[in-house]
């Protein structure tokens, strides 16, 4: 690894580190204060935002799809009529993930991404790549992790409120929270200040790490494009989980373990070694790795972040953190299978 930033919070006050490089050239160290992109740690942002809008009562997670973006989701076996909004939340929808179509993959996970890293991509566009494939499973029959779920719960925000989904996370958690390092940048390229280099292997595309600091983010949109802090991340979950974002009936929900295995709706949930349940997200985008987690009260909380993305065995660092030692081979992941594409070396 280049190098890693982390920040933890407990009962005992806060704590934060940084060790290695932010920049493996000039030999710059990291910095605690550092923006980085998050990843899918954006999706609890966005689960949150449409947790809201049910205790709002301008919907609801039982609402199909078709209802809020009519004739869309259709063709090729897709039925948005078939799809609730609670099914893109819990990732049980079926909806084909974008990333794995083979056009799309090309640009992404290949060498040919540093010529494409600027193209700019609209949600309704990389849904439609999702959408000219079948569903992988009938709605509500299975799980399987998609980012195109959240690519749609965002579209949605917007045509409820008739606002960008950005202006939303930030209207509704990001200024009321004081999270002054968090950003929806859109299709801004560059990272705010300060931040590290971000280095790449492509997800497996690249022998060697590749320089992709600067990237146009709508390629990950709602369900990846989120900038933060290792302490916003910390101070975002913890408000979460003590009541401070949603009525506690839309918490209850956010958190209630989902069929076939799917976990909470925008958080996984998982034991540790030592007894402790977990909640949270791993992140995983070019350039940057980030994990995020929360014991259920909000009282203890981690967020750990690399500037490169091929850091995939977080689960040492939960143990460490939350059971006070390396958790023995075997432990159940903390992310559980709410993203098993962590697992698979593709952006999460």
């Amino acid at each position: 690894m280049p190098g890693m930033i982390a920040t933890t919070v407990d009962i005992r006050g806060s704590w934060s580190a940084a060790v290695g490089v932010a920049d493996t050239t000039t030999g710059r160290p990291r910095s605690t204060h550092e923006r980085f992109r998050i990843g899918s740690v954006t999706k609890p942002f966005i689960a949150t935002v449409v947790l809201q809008l049910q205790a709002e009562g301008r919907l609801d997670l039982d609402d199909t799809v078709e209802r809020w973006l009519p004739g869309l989701v259709s063709g090729n076996g897709n039925d948005g009529s078939a799809v609730t909004v609670r099914q893109l939340l819990n990732h049980t929808s079926g909806v084909f993930d974008y990333g794995d179509d083979p056009g799309m993959g090309a640009v992404l996970f290949t060498p040919a991404f540093l010529s494409r890293r600027y193209d700019t991509y609209s949600l309704e566009q990389l849904v439609r790549i999702a959408l000219a494939h079948p569903p992988v499973f009938a709605p509500g029959t299975s799980y399987r992790y998609s980012n195109t779920n959240y690519l749609l719960a965002g579209m949605i925000i917007e045509r409820v409120t008739g606002r960008p989904y950005g202006e939303e996370v930030e209207r509704r958690i990001i200024r009321p929270l004081g999270l002054t390092g968090t950003s929806v940048p859109g299709t801004t390229t560059a990272l705010p200040r300060p931040h590290a280099r971000g280095y790449s292997t492509l997800f497996g595309g690249s022998p060697t790490p590749l320089d992709v600091t600067e990237l146009n983010p709508s390629m990950a949109g709602s369900a990846g494009g989120i900038v933060s802090t290792t302490a916003d991340l910390t101070r975002f979950l913890s408000a979460l989980m003590r009541g401070r974002l949603l009525p506690q009936a839309e918490l209850d929900e956010m958190t209630a373990p989902g069929p076939h295995g799917s976990g909470g709706l925008g958080l996984g949930s998982g034991t540790l070694s030592c007894g402790v349940t977990v909640w949270g997200h791993d992140g995983g985008i070019h350039g940057s790795s980030t994990l995020a987690l929360t014991t259920r009260d909000g009282r203890h909380v981690l967020a750990v972040n690399t500037n490169a993305d091929w850091f995939r065995d977080k689960l040492p660092l939960a143990e460490a953190e939350f059971c006070g030692r390396p958790g023995p081979q075997g432990s159940q992941d903390p992310q559980g299978s709410q993203d098993p594409q962590g697992s698979q070396g593709r952006p999460s």
